[in-house]
Formats: structure tokens, sequence, C-alpha cells
């Protein structure tokens, strides 16, 4: 057969859809992924079509990147279910072999199984920890009514599930049942720097989306009365919904001093951001797999952050600290990682490294990928677990 010609990392001009909300930055880390994961493919020889709703991201040159196609469809009515009729011409145009969902709990699902029914070819779900406990516990209404009108159907039609964890594994298996196979393979973080490690200012950075899941709050708090160096700065940088924001902002205007808040990074700013930090910190109740820890290790910054982050590597190996989500907890994380001695941090600095050159660098997480999608694409779409 053609295919074991092939090398194994290599798809063989294996056409994938990435079938996700919001493409854009809005989008947040799902959209990183979906992107990360486009790019991916591409790199691996296969073809690859973004599919998603419109947002006014869209129009910011945001969807624009050579070898990458994306087809994106008008949303009519509200922006939390994204309802988008034209999703199912898009995917009939996009005709690809297989179609990958990224993101559960809105109308992308329902185009999704819709597509996997009228076709016959391989449909895959990464849920992007949307079935976490603290996820599932949040508008118990709207996502009862989701199951009913389409997830259920939707990952019955699916030939298979995606964790990025073996904790999102067992949520996976207690919301959609055991009846389909789990893959669990990891985000890909970027390619590890190899600038020399230097010495940093005593500079925390916290980097995703303002929502109450991250849990901003509590960080600010314990930033207020955490005994901290001289020079001690917070950064923040970060988007969110209109109410989420205006939130943070009223809790911003009560800080501290030493708190800056950036907005939206993105490209060289961030990186400048992830550089100069000595710390990222993610005190959050509720992750799939983060990518913005993932990026700091990259960047040699070692990280402070919750068990529901899902990488307990990151303490095993030392190249982050834990932390709760309550105050005090945050408040003696901060402490202990900005009173730590230059040499143990640089050690911490290094594990961080290490990690992203192992089981995250992009490499060993496309061949993952590679024999997954290649899985999925024989005649009865056999893929490994």
């Amino acid at each position: 057969m053609i295919e074991a010609a092939q090398p194994m990392d290599d798809l063989g001009g294996l056409h994938v859809a990435l079938l996700t909300s919001w493409a854009s930055h809005l989008g947040g880390g799902v959209a990183t992924a979906v992107w990360q994961q486009a790019r991916m493919i591409r790199a691996a020889g296969g073809r690859v079509t973004i599919v998603a709703l419109a947002d006014e991201g869209s129009s910011e040159g945001d969807l624009t990147e050579p070898g990458i196609a994306v087809l994106t469809a008008p949303v009519q009515g509200p922006r939390q279910i994204g309802y988008a009729p034209a999703l199912a011409g898009c995917l009939d145009q996009a005709d690809p072999d297989i179609l990958h969902l990224h993101g559960i709990w809105m109308y992308p699902s329902h185009a999704g199984a819709r597509w996997a029914r009228r076709t016959g070819r391989p449909y895959l779900i990464s849920p992007h920890g949307m079935l976490d406990p603290w996820i599932t516990a949040r508008g118990r209404v709207k996502k009862a009514v989701a199951r009913l009108a389409y997830e259920q159907d939707s990952w019955a039609r699916a030939a298979a599930l995606h964790a990025l964890t073996r904790d999102e594994a067992n949520d996976i298996a207690r919301e959609a049942g055991a009846s389909r196979p789990v893959l669990v393979i990891p985000n890909a973080g970027p390619v590890a720097s190899t600038a020399p490690l230097q010495a940093r200012a005593p500079h925390v950075l916290y980097l995703g989306r303002i929502h109450p899941k991250k849990n901003l709050d509590a960080l600010l708090d314990a930033w207020a009365v955490a005994q901290l160096p001289v020079g001690a700065e917070l950064h923040i940088a970060g988007w969110g919904d209109g109410a989420d924001m205006a939130a943070f902002q009223q809790k911003l205007g009560t800080a501290p001093d030493g708190v800056q808040f950036h907005g939206a990074v993105h490209g060289a700013d961030k990186a400048r951001l992830l550089a100069a930090a000595r710390w990222m910190i993610l005190p959050s109740h509720s992750e799939g797999l983060p990518m913005a820890i993932l990026e700091s290790w990259a960047a040699g910054t070692p990280t402070i952050m919750t068990a529901a982050c899902h990488l307990p590597e990151g303490v095993e190996t030392g190249a982050a600290l834990p932390c709760g989500t309550d105050v005090p907890s945050v408040v003696r994380a901060l402490e202990q990682a900005l009173q730590l001695d230059p040499a143990e941090w640089e050690r911490m600095a290094q594990a961080a490294l290490a990690l992203a050159r192992g089981r995250f660098a992009p490499a060993e997480v496309t061949r993952a990928w590679v024999a997954a999608y290649r899985g999925l694409a024989r005649p009865h779409g056999q893929v490994t677990e």
C-alpha cells in the first residue's frame, strides 16, 4: 500500500479540517491550539482547512497564513450559542478526509455531527477541558439543552475523542461514556528557547483570558498582602468578554502598586513578557492543558500553578511550584517563588526547558498526531488509545 511507503511522520496529503467556534485571537487558548494543530498538519505533509465562526478578530488579519485555508460562517443570534447555518456549506466546501472538532457546547458540535452523518467520514472531537467538573457545573441549563439538542449525538458519531491529559480522559469517560476510543495526546508547546538563561527581575506574569475560572481576584488579593521583594511587579496580559472585563477592571482599580495590565498581547510582545518574567502564574479553577504554561516553559520561565492545570510533571520535575486557589495558598506560593535563591531558580528554569524539549516538543506531538490521523483514515478508522 502507498501508506506503508510513507514516513511515519508524514500525512501524505491527507486533508484535515479543524472545526472550532472562534479561530481569531479572541478564541483564547483553544484558538491558539487550533492554529498550532494546523501548522503541524501542514508541516507533516497534510492539507488543512480551519472552519470557524466569524468574530470581531476575523477582520484583523488573524486568519491569514500561507498554506492554511480558513472558512468562516456568520453567527445569527447570541454569540454564546454560535448558531451559524452557513457552517454546513463551509464544511462541504472544505470537503476534508477527516473532520476534527475543537471545543464543545456550541453550534459547531451540531454542524460536525451532521457532517459526520452525511459523509460517513471520520470525525474526531477535542473538548479542550470543557468536560471538567468546574465547567460542567456552570450554566447547567444551557449545557443540559445542548446535550439533548446536539452534544450527545455529536459524541456518539465521533470515531474517537481526544483528551489532552489522563485527567481529561477520565472526564470524557464520565460525561460522554466509554463507547468511543479516547486518544491522550498533549498540546505541543513552542520550540524551546536556546538563549542563555540570565537573572530576571522579580516579575510575575499572568497570561490568558480574563475569566472567573482563572481566579484573578484571588491573585490580586494575594499580591496585595504578600511579603514581596523590592521591585516586585505583577504583569497581567489577557482579554475577555465585556462583563468579565468590566468586573476585572473594577477589581484592578483597587490593586496595589506594582500591578500592570497589558491587555491582549501576541507575537513579539508576548515573547518579551515571557522572557522577562521570573515566574508565570496560573491560579485557575479549571483548565484543559494551558498553552500559557507550555509557552512559559519553552521560554525558560518556571511556573506557579494549581492542580487544575493538569500538568503534574511540572511539579514532579521541578519546573513548577504548586498553589491552591484560595488567597492564603497563592500568597505562600508567591512568597516562596520570589524568595528562591538564583541557583535554585535557574535549576527550575532548566527543568522547564527540559519539559519543553521533551514530551511537549512539537516533533514528539506531531508523531503522535500523524499516527492518530492515519489510523482514522484507514477503512475502519482504527486508532491507538
